[in-house]
C-alpha cells in the first residue's frame, strides 16, 4: 500500500449534481478557508466525485479534519445543498488482505499486532471454492478495520511477515 500521508479527501455526493473545477477551489478557499501556501496540490476525482488535498504539514490537515467534524456543506449553483464527507485519506474503515499467514495463527495474535494502527472489526479467512474435496486455505485473511494510522505495506505478526494490500 502507497502510504498517503497529510492528504484529505472531499467527498461529494454521489447523487447531487456536479461540481466545476472552478466551484470546487472557491469552496476550498471558502469553506475549508485554505490558502494558497498551505497546500501543495488538489487533485479532483470527477468519476468518483472525490477531492485530494494534499497538506504541507500535518497540523493544518489535522485542524480542517477537526473544524470540519468531517463534513460540510456544498451549495449548487440551483440552490440545492449536498453533504461533502471529509476523512484523512488510507484512515477510516478499511478492508484489507494479508497474506501468506499460517492457519495455526490465531485472530487474537493479528489482533494484538494490528492495534496499534487501529480497531479490527472482523477477520475472515478466504477459502477455495468447494470444487475440491477438501477445505483449501487461500493462505489471505480479509481484515475490515478502522484505521487510526497509516499501515505499512508488509507487517510482522507472530515472526511472520505478511504483504498486505
Amino acid at each position: 500500500m502507497t502510504e498517503r500521508q497529510q492528504t484529505i479527501v472531499c467527498a461529494f455526493d454521489q447523487n447531487s449534481p456536479r461540481v466545476s473545477a472552478f466551484d470546487i477551489h472557491e469552496w476550498v478557499y471558502e469553506t475549508l478557508h485554505l490558502k494558497e501556501h498551505e497546500v501543495v496540490m488538489i487533485q479532483i476525482d470527477g468519476l468518483r466525485r472525490h477531492v485530494d488535498i494534499k497538506f504541507r504539514d500535518s497540523p493544518r490537515m489535522q485542524a480542517i479534519l477537526t473544524a470540519t467534524e468531517a463534513q460540510e456543506d456544498f451549495r449548487h449553483e440551483n440552490g440545492e445543498m449536498s453533504r461533502v464527507r471529509i476523512e484523512a485519506i488510507g484512515l477510516g474503515m478499511r478492508r484489507m488482505r494479508l497474506a501468506s499467514l499460517p492457519l495455526e495463527l490465531e485472530d487474537k495474535t493479528l489482533k494484538m499486532a494490528l492495534g496499534a494502527v487501529g480497531e479490527i472489526r472482523a477477520i475472515q479467512p478466504e477459502i477455495w471454492p468447494n470444487a475440491y474435496r477438501f477445505r483449501v486455505s487461500a493462505v489471505v485473511r480479509v481484515v475490515s478495520m478502522s484505521l487510526i494510522k497509516h499501515i505499512h505495506s508488509h507487517v510482522v505478526v507472530a515472526g511472520y511477515r505478511t504483504l498486505i494490500s
